[in-house]
């Protein structure tokens, strides 16, 4: 797929660590971003060493595809020396590019490395000016707000003039604060999501209490599932692609460092295909990954009503495994005698379901044998619907 300027749209994937780094590949992603073990905003994820970010760009580039690491906390001063050091790092291992949101930091990497610079959505640009002041600056990439509507991403796209690429999420959880700068999870637990440590607050159940009648809770009722009133919707703008190619943007992108890769596979999978042209039941595909209610968010609905329905995680189906070499399979949850088994595959076998007949296995990470009609490949996904 092709955006307005004649240009190949990127699809952007997620690598919360190795595997999930080739899952995005293998199911067609052509870059991944990740973070190391510190100045991300992920820091519960997998993430890699520094050994791994090595491993890990070699192996990209040996399928010629693309690497960009996270350097987007908020700073403080006490991390710069460190900070330092880390770009040196990086621009030896020959990353393609780093995603930053602070200043201080991007002037770090502008002065004593050539990286190339993305601008992380953290930064919060929601318009030509503040992009083209980050170009000046040495930005080849702008990661967009994400509560920018699709008439103000064309019009930065084009007041850009070929000088930075525009990149925006097209999947994936929102946080329900101004792209991503949240408070809440430091004031209620210490963990602060500006450095990476979330602990996504948000997401709870919450209820009132009324000022003279202490210890008596009354429920703010959505729905049946509960009450989620802080708890945004995710992020689906599939049907939108074409629009969005039209718009002049360069670099479609998934949330999901902390998702496992049967979210990531599935994601790409989708995604990867539609970007291709196929003509296939991709929403049926989607629906199955663990996810909340869709949302086109901001970008295509101005009101934003349907931010205000409940958005419990539907649960469809469920990693079971993932193929390996010769035929193993590393097994991610319960399997048993008679489970239906799904494969999530690029090839002709997506989709394709068999009985499983062997022995009940319940220990995640155990690697076994497991007897399948059909030709599996290494990185393949075994998925079971939820009882």
């Amino acid at each position: 797929m092709k955006n307005k300027f004649g240009n190949e749209i990127e699809l952007l994937a997620p690598a919360g660590d190795f595997p999930r780094l080739k899952t995005a590949f293998y199911f067609g992603a052509d870059a991944v971003y990740l973070g190391g073990k510190e100045y991300g905003l992920r820091a519960k994820s997998g993430n890699f060493s520094d050994d791994e970010i090595i491993k890990a760009v070699e192996y990209t580039h040996a399928l010629h595809k693309k690497l960009y690491v996270t350097v987007n906390i908020f700073a403080k001063n006490a991390d710069f020396d460190k900070i330092k050091k880390y770009a040196l790092f990086l621009e030896k291992a020959g990353v393609d590019a780093v995603i930053i949101s602070d200043l201080g930091v991007l002037n770090i990497f502008k002065t004593q490395t050539n990286l190339e610079i993305h601008i992380s959505t953290q930064a919060n640009v929601c318009n030509s000016h503040a992009a083209m002041q980050y170009v000046k600056l040495g930005a080849k990439r702008i990661i967009l707000a994400r509560e920018l509507p699709i008439a103000d991403i064309s019009e930065i796209c084009e007041s850009l003039e070929g000088r930075a690429d525009i990149e925006i999420f097209v999947h994936g959880a929102m946080c329900i604060s101004y792209s991503g700068r949240c408070l809440m999870s430091k004031y209620l637990t210490g963990r602060d999501a500006n450095r990476g440590d979330c602990a996504h607050p948000c997401r709870y159940n919450y209820a009132l209490q009324e000022e003279k009648r202490p210890g008596e809770f009354f429920p703010v009722v959505n729905d049946v599932n509960g009450t989620y009133i802080m708890n945004s919707r995710d992020l689906c703008l599939i049907n939108k692609l074409n629009e969005l190619a039209d718009a002049g943007v360069a670099s479609f992108k998934i949330e999901g460092r902390m998702k496992n890769e049967y979210y990531v596979g599935g994601v790409v999978n989708a995604y990867r295909r539609v970007m291709n042209g196929e003509k296939f039941d991709y929403m049926e595909e989607l629906e199955k990954l663990p996810h909340r209610p869709f949302t086109t968010g901001f970008t295509f609905n101005d009101d934003n009503k349907e931010f205000e329905k409940s958005a419990k995680t539907i649960l469809n189906y469920q990693i079971a495994a993932v193929v390996m070499e010769n035929d193993q399979i590393r097994i991610k949850n319960k399997i048993s005698q008679g489970d239906e088994i799904e494969i999530l595959s690029p090839s002709g076998v997506n989709g394709k379901k068999f009985i499983f007949n062997g022995d009940t296995v319940r220990i995640p990470e155990q690697i076994v044998f497991i007897d399948c009609p059909y030709k599996l490949e290494a990185c393949d996904i075994l998925c079971k619907k939820v009882r």
